[in-house]
């Protein structure tokens, strides 16, 4: 069936790759709490590594079959992050402190659907604005780009929850995030 053995490299490299993505993002269905999700992508990824390494070993004796493998693990790996990247799970927060006093500010972010709890804190220079954001991984860019428009010299430090419970944020973010994207349409 392969009797060229530069298109048996080719499958290889794209069976690696499709392997490598299903499992990088099985990883982070895994670690985001898709329990269900990432056991039903392990099903389809295990299939598809059978098929490839079980190709790679049959051939073993040309080289080219197991660069091949290797490249396409790699392209796998960039392929998987640009996927999840894509689908941008769960959520981040984001912590701004201003050098300015804006008032306003929060309510802004607020009306752009974003979760927003605010305080004025001491700094080395005197008093700074805080502020503590949560926003779905998808609106993040979104969100940074709002800050910067108002302080453009605004230090932002953002991490992910692990956890998240109770409070105004979960349900109503989602809500006023797909309010405020519908009205920018």
């Amino acid at each position: 069936m392969f009797e060229n053995s530069f298109v048996m490299a080719a499958i290889i490299l794209v069976i690696n790759v499709v392997y490598v993505s299903f499992f990088t993002m099985r990883m982070i269905l895994t670690l985001k709490g898709f329990r269900y999700t990432a056991a039903f992508v392990s099903m389809i990824e295990v299939l598809i590594y059978i098929v490839g390494l079980g190709l790679v070993l049959e051939n073993l004796n040309q080289i080219q079959n197991i660069i091949a493998y290797a490249v396409g693990f790699g392209l796998g790996v960039m392929a998987g992050m640009k996927i999840e990247e894509k689908l941008a799970l769960g959520y981040t927060t984001v912590h701004v402190t201003m050098s300015t006093i804006d008032e306003g500010m929060p309510n802004l972010l607020r009306e752009n659907g974003y979760g927003v709890t605010s305080w004025i804190a001491r700094g080395r220079s005197g008093e700074r604005m805080v502020m503590q954001i949560l926003t779905p991984r998808k609106s993040e860019r979104r969100l940074y780009e709002l800050i910067q428009k108002v302080e453009p010299k605004a230090f932002i430090i953002s991490y992910e929850p692990r956890t998240i419970h109770g409070g105004f944020w979960v349900k109503a973010v989602k809500g006023l995030q797909k309010r405020a994207a519908e009205e920018k349409i």
